[in-house]
């Protein structure tokens, strides 16, 4: 069988983490090891019932088996615009603020091919979910890390970005609640980083995936969008996938900045063909009627939590106790070494 060389941009890039986690685990199953994998954030309780049951009756309409729309259904947009105003306070324009994305994950990678040239500057926070540097790689953009610490309680210190750095940056990626920490976001730190992308003209790209795994009902986290001028500078990304346990069903949304939602939709025109329709009808049902059923699941995993960080503790290692998402951030012991895989 003949070999041919991949391009540059796959030839320097290394593994990528969540994968490699699958390969040490099917390592590790192979020699016979019962393991219990803490390795990524998959919801393991089943998508509920009348979310599934939209599919189904939604899959059997003719109109829905013909090519989607590229920007999403209406509909769709119509109750992610609704779903929005109910939960943050935040307006959208269903027909420019919002577009239909085959999960988050396809949205971020997608968004910098609209905006990032050759040896432009972006910003990643550090540690961070791995798609913001290889989806920045990959328009030949290049990355400075802004490192999260306990000290700065997993915000990037904006202060310590210089001024130079600043007028060279075309974006900046964030996530809150944060994976991996499970930090969240204040207020001000917001309102301080939308002051300075709008003087700055620099884009933010808010990962907004984990709003809804929160533990206080009086302390929910933020979208970015309800800061005042946010609408000047970002766009979010958010997804179905965790609030409503459909990460296999491939359906989320980004919203915001209209001029950065179109840029995001010309990419996509070009790279797929939209959403099954069908399953544009079964995230509808699970954003009109699906907050009762991310309430219980949010118990679960406060249940899970407490267990957790409880056990942690009993063995010496030290973790913050998350008030949004399903992570754990924990110190490893003194003197632990790592086991070879």
């Amino acid at each position: 069988m003949m070999q041919f060389p991949l391009a540059d941009r796959l030839a320097t890039l290394p593994p990528y983490l969540f994968a490699e986690i699958d390969r040490v685990k099917a390592a590790v199953r192979a020699r016979g090891v019962d393991i219990i994998s803490l390795g990524i954030g998959d919801p393991d309780m089943p998508t509920p019932d009348f979310i599934v049951e939209a599919l189904c009756v939604a899959a059997k309409k003719p109109e829905n088996h013909q090519y989607p729309s590229y920007v999403g259904l209406r509909s769709f947009r119509a109750a992610v615009a609704d779903w929005y105003m109910a939960r943050f306070g935040v307006v959208l324009d269903p027909d420019t603020e919002v577009v239909s994305l085959i999960g988050s994950k396809e949205g971020i990678a997608h968004f910098p091919l609209a905006y990032v040239n050759p040896g432009d500057l972006v910003l990643v926070c550090s540690p961070n979910y791995p798609v913001y540097p290889v989806a920045t790689g990959f328009c030949g953009g290049e990355v400075k890390v802004l490192p999260l610490t306990e000290e700065g309680d997993f915000l990037p210190d904006l202060d310590a970005v210089n001024d130079a750095t600043w007028a060279r940056a075309k974006m900046i990626f964030i996530n809150y609640p944060n994976n991996p920490t499970a930090a969240t976001a204040t207020r001000p730190f917001f309102e301080k980083l939308i002051a300075k992308a709008r003087a700055t003209q620099t884009i933010v790209v808010s990962d907004a995936a984990y709003t809804e795994l929160y533990y206080d009902p009086s302390d929910k986290p933020l979208s970015i969008l309800e800061i005042d001028g946010a609408k000047d500078v970002a766009i979010e990304f958010h997804s179905l996938s965790k609030t409503f346990n459909m990460t296999g069903w491939r359906i989320g949304m980004a919203v915001g900045n209209a001029g950065l939602v179109k840029g995001l939709g010309k990419i996509k025109e070009n790279v797929d063909s939209g959403i099954f329709q069908a399953v544009q009808e079964a995230g509808l049902a699970a954003l009109t009627h699906g907050e009762p059923y991310a309430a219980k699941f949010r118990d679960v995993y406060k249940e899970r939590r407490d267990v957790a960080v409880a056990a942690l503790a009993r063995m010496g290692i030290a973790c913050r106790v998350p008030k949004a998402s399903f992570y754990l951030w924990c110190k490893v012991p003194a003197g632990s070494r790592r086991r070879p895989s």
